[in-house]
């Protein structure tokens, strides 16, 4: 996962440190500082010893007491010069020297929304700005990961803290055709028996040939309760039963599954509303395909505005070495990926880390 942008971004970064070293205005500034001494010990004598007996004193002449002035004490600060060679970068060079890095990005499926984003980033960081001479590489590397951070960010949904809130607790999964929807579903099933909770899958799906078959023998490996109807039956039909069936027996989770569809499908697109409208699902999750790069951008893009997704889950991301999709998806619909699907068994299911993912990218 992300071997690819990983190896390409690296050299990338290099290379673009390089040029903004090699064509940035060079300075040579003078730094002062304050520099904290230590102040020295100053010397006690010794007190003379007491004698047993005291010798007759003599008498002496008194001679007026001589005034001793007090020498003043050291400062504890001293100043201390040196000077370092900063450098910076006007706003048109920057331009031309990201474009590499840029076209790494673009490679590697990072949406557009993204690469502007770390491209101010950096510009923000670099652009008439000083900055010391050799460490131009330690700063993009920083301000990327900063950046980075920034995009995958969004707090993520916690399902197994949600269900406490309400039972059943309704989850409808959509996404296009091949995206790997029923197979995410019964991962998720799995998922949720090893925590102890129960769910009934609605096969909801009745458009595709084979789909109930298929969610069916899921349903009965994972041991969860599967809930159809005949195909061609009403989708939404089937998502109200398994709710009423999950409420009569006392179930914790409804994970309705639904044809896969293109966003430009007018007919269903308008079905997936009606679905919405009768069961009124408590989390509407979109399921992608990361392989697919920018499109599953867009489809999410397309999914969120029509029926307003809630959060994300990506498919085949342990195939995916680019990753673009992984990094773009959710800034780009500002909805959480909740987990990666890294595989075909049932606990190929991963728990989405923004830390991770950037480690993963840039280490």
């Amino acid at each position: 996962m992300f071997r690819f942008l990983k190896d390409k971004l690296k050299g990338a970064v290099g290379k673009f440190a390089k040029k903004v070293e090699e064509e940035s205005v060079e300075e040579k500034v003078e730094v002062v500082k304050e520099k904290k001494v230590k102040p020295k010990k100053e010397k006690v004598e010794p007190k003379p010893k007491k004698r047993l007996f005291k010798k007759k004193e003599k008498e002496s002449i008194v001679e007026p007491e001589e005034v001793i002035q007090e020498k003043p004490k050291k400062g504890l600060f001293k100043k201390v010069t040196s000077v370092i060679t900063q450098s910076s970068l006007s706003d048109a060079k920057f331009e031309e020297l990201f474009w590499d890095l840029e076209l790494v990005l673009l490679e590697n499926n990072v949406a557009v929304k993204v690469i502007e984003k770390l491209k101010n980033d950096l510009k923000n960081e670099l652009v008439d700005k000083k900055f010391a001479r050799g460490k131009t590489k330690n700063i993009i590397i920083d301000t990327l990961k900063n950046s980075l951070e920034e995009v995958l960010g969004l707090n993520g949904l916690n399902i197994i803290k949600e269900a406490k809130k309400k039972k059943p607790y309704v989850i409808l999964f959509v996404g296009i055709n091949g995206s790997g929807k029923t197979t995410t579903i019964a991962k998720v099933a799995s998922m949720l028996k090893k925590n102890k909770f129960s769910s009934v899958l609605a096969a909801a799906d009745t458009f595709r040939a084979a789909a109930i078959d298929q969610l069916e023998a899921h349903a009965n490996k994972v041991g969860a309760k599967l809930i159809k109807h005949d195909y061609g039956a009403d989708p939404a039909a089937v998502g109200y039963d398994a709710i009423e069936y999950a409420k009569k027996n006392n179930i914790d989770f409804v994970l309705i599954d639904t044809a896969g569809r293109l966003h430009s499908n007018v007919n269903l697109m308008e079905e997936l509303k009606k679905i919405v409208r009768i069961t009124k699902p408590d989390l509407k999750i979109f399921i992608g395909d990361s392989l697919t790069g920018n499109d599953v951008v867009e489809q999410a893009e397309q999914f969120n505005e029509l029926i307003g997704v809630d959060a994300l889950i990506l498919c085949k991301a342990d195939a995916d070495e680019k990753g673009g999709a992984t990094i773009s998806t959710a800034y780009v619909t500002q909805k959480p990926v909740l987990y990666l699907g890294v595989g075909q068994g049932y606990d190929d299911l991963e728990k989405f880390s923004p830390d991770k993912i950037v480690e993963k990218i840039i280490s």
